[in-house]
């Protein structure tokens, strides 16, 4: 099974994680609804939904460049409703846009939590409702939510309590959508990495670029999201999956090659569970001799 013909819906498509993805599936010859905020280049984030666009062509796919905003929940439809009939119908919708800032309660502005509650939780909430009318005539429908499993630790809440509130929000979404179209056939899984990845929130927002050297790069997720696409979806549902352990149980034992940089030791990321150990090494790479 692959993803030609494929059409995927993506949020925040334009640049990082989602672009990841969306590439990947370009390389089999999927279409690509690229949905995201960046019409108009930004000073310190790369790409529009219209280069992001090119690239995908470029890959093997075909795009569709779509100005979005998750909070928008008329444009949602619309945007959903367009990519259904430009491309003749929607078999994958991937909820990665996401909004994020790392303080406790007692320094989070609460516009700043409606932010971020508005486009993880609610925005994730009101694509998939919008889609599944659509992934319902798909042979093999997915949504997949990048957002981490349901680990119920005060650890993950207690630096950053608007922030988690968001993000499993999301993941909320995946565990109680899950039951309710499985049904239906339709698909719903989360997907989290292992470490950090070299997006623009890890380096404007978490660490620069020292945490940009300790973490793995997109491609990663991309290549664990079309592990997922291409499974039946009646056999993978309601499942919150972490990047390196899923690719290992699919095969992959080459991680070194999703490194950025492999003298680093690779920094974990929030959220994992103490339970879910690393099937490789997460320390620097040995120079061979």
């Amino acid at each position: 099974m692959d993803l030609k013909g494929k059409t995927l819906f993506i949020t925040g498509a334009s640049r990082g994680i989602g672009k990841a993805i969306a590439l990947r599936a370009a390389r089999d010859g999927a279409n690509i609804a690229i949905a995201a905020k960046t019409a108009e280049p930004h000073p310190k984030l790369e790409g529009t939904i219209y280069t992001a666009a090119e690239e995908i062509e470029a890959a093997g796919g075909k795009a569709l460049p779509l100005v979005l905003d998750v909070r928008d929940d008329v444009a949602v439809k619309e945007a959903i409703d367009k990519t259904a009939e430009t491309f003749g119908g929607l078999d994958i919708l991937v909820n990665n846009a996401s909004a994020i800032q790392i303080t406790p309660v007692a320094h989070t502005d609460m516009k700043r939590f409606d932010l971020m509650h508005q486009i993880n939780t609610r925005g994730t909430l009101a694509c998939s409702k919008h889609a599944i009318e659509h992934l319902k005539k798909s042979d093999n429908p997915h949504i997949l939510m990048l957002s981490p499993p349901l680990d119920m630790q005060q650890k993950w809440f207690a630096a950053h309590t608007p922030y988690s509130i968001a993000k499993y929000g999301m993941s909320l979404v995946v565990l109680g959508l899950s039951g309710e179209l499985k049904p239906k056939g339709v698909a719903v899984n989360a997907l989290w990495p292992r470490t950090t990845i070299a997006t623009a929130a890890v380096k404007n927002v978490l660490g620069g670029d020292k945490m940009v050297s300790q973490s793995r790069t997109p491609d990663i997720l991309a290549d664990a999201a079309y592990e997922i696409f291409t499974t039946p979806s009646r056999e993978l549902t309601g499942q919150f999956l972490i990047d390196d352990n899923f690719l290992f149980e699919r095969g992959e034992r080459d991680f070194d090659k999703y490194r950025v940089d492999p003298t680093q030791t690779l920094m974990p990321d929030f959220f994992v569970p103490d339970d879910i150990k690393a099937p490789v090494d997460l320390g620097p790479v040995k120079a061979s001799a």
